[in-house]
This record gives structure tokens, C-alpha cells and sequence, in this order.
């Protein structure tokens, strides 16, 4: 008699899971219409590699800047909800076309502003895997479920050639992290009683918007050239005219699309986070953060996960807002709020970095063979 209680409620829980699942498969039908297709269609084209190429940069183009977006234009969509969404795109994409220009003329062909010239990843691919050019849709599936993994270990690890470029890139995003989250604890402790007084009573001085938007224009300008690697990835090293007008005409037009979406669902991480619609507060989180993209671009052209970069940005100002309440338990409500904030953007971005890995692993031979030997010399 006393496991029946315990037999409905697994039937019930089993019912109601079984239910949001249909539910929620019912309302994304499009989207998971749309995955599959995309799944056929690189099982298909992976034989070919000229035709591979250009579908693995297409899907890496919309789904790397569609899950990167609440890095750089998050806080700028966010805080400019109200203007046309052709302004903020004609805005941010004319700064796109005019930094990969640059890089294109400066670096002989080379859209990535030599991100791509680091051991490991010099030598564009001469035949692609279908879980090469699957990763791009893994990216746009954990993007719709609002996950900010990392676009560089997603979409980059899938084409290393060594163990040791990955390690690299793990060593620099974690550093970049922990120095995001320092570096927000501190500027925000020190700005906070301005923040909190200043910020909610009036309403931000004319100077602010455009203040805001060179700031955010300079940042999108930097992450551009330290992600567009990972589009980059796909296509030759050295793009010619045609190549060129193709790469950079394509993500143009994207970008018109995310900003028509307004983010799309990504977006609704920066939204949670407290005060990012105010222009003033964006306005600081974009300056700061493009100081820490720049230092990390100066020091190496090793791949960066700005990401984790943004994450850790975030994350530490959202602590330095909770202990920084003056009344004890709205403090220690706001800090719990803010844990529970960081712990789970910093889950999904482990999520990310692990699956990044296993994919890189089950691609590459060359790959696989030297974990194998590492592993083997351990013992």
C-alpha cells in the first residue's frame, strides 16, 4: 500500500515531463523543422568540400554571431529598444564591413586579423567532416535554448590540428575570465554608490546615447576582430575580391535579421541582468569590457573566448551589485539571485567547452592520437 502514492507520482511526473516536452516541441516545430534540414544537407555536401565550405560558413556565421550577439550588442539592443532596428544594424554593420576591410587589406586576404595564423589553425581545411560542419547547428540549438557557450571552442576545436592550440585557448579564456570577474567587482564597488543614487533618480544626460554609441561601436569593432575567426574558419586564409564581397555581404545581411529579432532569444541573458537597459549602465559594461577584449588582442594572437571574457564581466558585476545593498536581507536575497546568476552562466559555458572538446576529439585523427600520447606519458 505505501508504494502506490510513490508509483502515481512517478506516473504523474512522467505525464507532465512527457507533456512539456510535446509542448515545447510543438512550439518550436519550425525551428526543429529547420535543424533537421540543416542536418540533411551537411550529411549530403560534406564530399564536397567547395560547396562545404561555404555552408559551414553560413551556419557559423548566423549562429556565432547570433549566440555572441549579448557580448557586444546585447547591452547596445537592450538600452536602444525604442529606436528603429534598421538605425542600431546600418550602425553596427557599417563598423563590421569597415574592420574586416581593414583586416582583408592589412593582412593580405586575411579577414581574422591573425587570429587564424596561430599554430594549430594556419591551414585552412582541404575536406571537411560532417561534425565539422554539424557544429555550427549544435551552436544554433544551445543558442535557442539560451545557453551563452563559447563560439570559440565550438566552432574553432572542431578544426585544431593540435592538442596543444586548444590548451592555449582554454589557458587564455579561463584568465580572461577570472580577470573580467575581478576587474567588475572592483569598478563596480567603486561606482556603485554613484550607480545607485544617480542612475535611478534622474534621467540620463543627452550625452550619454551618443557616448554610448562610440563605445559600443569601438567594442563590436574588437570582438569582430577577435571572432570572426571562428566564421573564418571554414574558408581559405586568404580570401580574394569575390571571396571577400561573399564573406563579409553575407553576415551584413545576418546582422539585419538579429537586429529585426531584437537579439532573438539570447538576448533575454543581458535583459536579466540588472540595469543593463539603463544607457548609462550599458554604456560602462561595454567600456570595460572593450578594454579587456583589446589587452587580450595586444598580448597574442592566440584565439580568445570572449565569452567567457563577457560572462566573467557580468557575473562580477551582478556580485559587486548584490554586496553592495546597504539593508542586510535584501543584501543577502541579492546574492543569492546574483550566485545563482554566475553559477549557471558559468555552467552552460562548461558545457560548452566540454562538448567543444568531445567534438574536437571525435573529428580530428591527428587529434586523438596525440590525447592518446599525452595520456599514454602520464603513465
Amino acid at each position: 500500500m505505501a508504494k502506490k502514492p510513490f508509483l502515481n507520482y512517478n506516473r504523474s511526473t512522467v505525464s507532465e515531463v512527457t507533456y512539456k516536452t510535446f509542448e515545447i516541441a510543438k512550439k518550436e516545430k519550425a525551428f526543429i523543422t529547420l535543424i533537421a534540414i540543416f542536418t540533411f544537407i551537411c550529411g549530403i555536401i560534406s564530399p564536397y568540400p567547395q560547396i562545404a565550405m561555404w555552408v559551414g560558413f553560413g551556419l557559423a556565421a548566423y549562429s556565432a554571431i547570433a549566440n555572441d550577439s549579448i557580448q557586444t550588442i546585447g547591452t547596445f539592443i537592450a538600452s536602444n529598444s525604442k529606436k528603429p532596428w534598421w538605425i542600431l544594424w546600418l550602425f553596427m554593420g557599417l563598423i563590421f564591413l569597415a574592420t574586416v576591410l581593414y583586416s582583408w587589406i592589412v593582412f593580405d586576404g586575411d579577414v581574422s586579423s591573425q587570429r587564424l595564423m596561430t599554430k594549430g589553425f594556419d591551414k585552412a581545411p582541404t575536406s571537411f567532416s560532417f561534425l565539422q560542419l554539424a557544429a555550427p547547428i549544435l551552436l544554433l540549438v544551445l543558442t535557442r535554448f539560451r545557453m551563452p557557450v563559447s563560439t570559440t571552442f565550438l566552432l574553432l576545436s572542431a578544426f585544431s590540428t593540435q592538442a596543444s592550440s586548444i590548451g592555449a585557448m582554454v589557458g587564455k579564456s579561463l584568465s580572461g575570465y577570472l580577470l573580467a570577474f575581478v576587474t567588475a567587482i572592483f569598478i563596480w564597488f567603486i561606482v556603485s554608490r554613484f550607480v545607485s543614487k544617480y542612475f535611478t533618480s534622474k534621467k540620463p544626460a543627452k550625452f550619454w546615447t551618443p557616448l554610448q554609441w562610440i563605445i559600443s561601436g569601438a567594442l563590436w569593432s574588437v570582438w569582430v576582430s577577435q571572432d570572426a575567426a571562428n566564421i573564418a574558419v571554414f574558408l581559405p586564409r586568404s580570401l580574394d575580391i569575390y571571396q571577400f564581397i561573399a564573406f563579409a555581404g553575407f553576415i551584413f545581411i545576418g546582422m539585419g535579421l538579429l537586429f529585426y529579432l531584437k537579439g532573438d532569444k539570447i538576448q533575454s541573458i543581458v535583459n536579466e541582468k540588472a540595469g543593463v537597459t539603463d544607457v548609462r549602465a550599458a554604456t560602462i559594461v561595454d567600456f570595460v569590457y572593450a578594454i579587456l577584449l583589446y589587452y587580450f588582442k595586444v598580448i597574442s594572437t592566440v584565439p580568445i573566448s570572449t565569452t567567457w571574457v563577457f560572462i566573467g564581466l557580468l557575473g562580477g558585476r551582478e556580485v559587486a551589485i548584490a554586496i553592495s545593498k546597504k539593508r542586510h536581507k535584501k543584501r543577502i536575497k541579492n546574492i543569492r539571485r546574483a550566485s545563482k546568476i554566475v553559477g549557471r552562466d558559468f555552467l552552460y559555458a562548461t558545457i560548452g567547452l566540454i562538448l567543444s572538446v568531445l567534438l574536437a576529439i571525435g573529428v580530428n585523427k591527428k587529434f586523438q592520437d596525440q590525447i592518446v600520447s599525452e595520456f599514454m606519458n602520464l603513465f
